[in-house]
């Protein structure tokens, strides 16, 4: 298995950030997740915004020897406005010699965050999912939805729903460990019902004591970086690679502990000590 990390939080832009100031944040984070031994990277879809040339970015990747793999979108409901969206990202993450798409429900914006299964939009979210997941097989590219928190798709209901509902030949999952976990869910139990169907992992650890906080949203602030909370993933790798998954495991959290590098070096250090990764 390939170990990656997650390097959007190094780029947290504001709305007047430059194109230097992202790239040179990319930059950044490729130079200091290298340094620490991962394999690869994966970023949020907009970064295709700031490289109107993907070859700058696939130079930064080359430069560090550290390819960006995976890039990370968000969908509305609107399919007039995702589906473009989606394709343009997918143009850019095929020009850079990545091979997956995670994607999601961009998420309700306000409270409740913790709603019934509605068959209704989960569906629509189905259908985008496929048109944009069939484009991306054209271009050799898995989509891989990834449920989450304080969205459409997160509860076990809901994700049976919208598993059953789209074409395995155009629609993977990614697991999250932490995202499953609030749900109440056991990561490898999700692993061993859709083992088949498994496309691409995030790793991260949660704190017991999310059980306390109010909502999914508020649940987010318990996430950890991995051997710091109480995820099972010595069973979770296990179960993986039971099920033939020999795939990418990146690394992600939201909320750095103390900043993105040490977060980064913790979870590094857990996965080849630990997990002997």
């Amino acid at each position: 298995m390939k170990i990656a990390y997650t390097c959007w939080t190094w780029m947290r832009l504001g709305p007047n950030a430059t194109q230097q100031e992202a790239v040179e944040m990319f930059e950044q984070s490729v130079k200091e997740v290298s340094h620490l031994g991962y394999d690869c990277v994966e970023n949020f879809a907009f970064i295709a915004d700031y490289f109107p040339d993907p070859q700058v970015c696939r130079d930064i990747c080359d430069k560090y020897n550290l390819p960006l793999v995976n890039v990370y979108g968000h969908f509305t409901g609107d399919p007039d406005t995702d589906i473009p969206k989606a394709k343009k990202q997918l143009d850019f993450l095929h020009a850079v010699g990545g091979k997956w798409f995670n994607c999601q429900h961009g998420g309700y914006k306000e409270a409740p965050y913790d709603r019934p299964l509605n068959k209704e939009a989960v569906l629509n979210i189905a259908r985008i999912s496929e048109q944009v997941g069939a484009y991306a097989k054209e271009l050799g590219i898995t989509l891989c939805f990834h449920p989450h928190a304080g969205t459409l798709v997160f509860t076990q209901e809901q994700i049976d729903f919208f598993m059953q509902n789209t074409n395995p030949d155009y629609v993977s999952m990614c697991i999250d460990t932490a995202h499953t976990t609030i749900a109440d869910i056991c990561p490898s139990e999700l692993a061993r019902t859709y083992r088949d169907r498994i496309g691409f992992i995030h790793l991260k650890d949660v704190d017991p004591a999310y059980r306390h906080a109010a909502d999914a949203r508020e649940k987010m602030g318990f996430f950890h970086s991995l051997g710091l909370g109480t995820v099972d993933f010595r069973g979770f790798v296990n179960t993986l690679r039971e099920g033939g998954y020999d795939g990418v495991l990146c690394v992600e959290l939201d909320r750095p502990e103390i900043c993105n590098f040490r977060s980064a070096q913790i979870s590094r250090d857990y996965i080849r000590n630990t997990l002997g990764l």
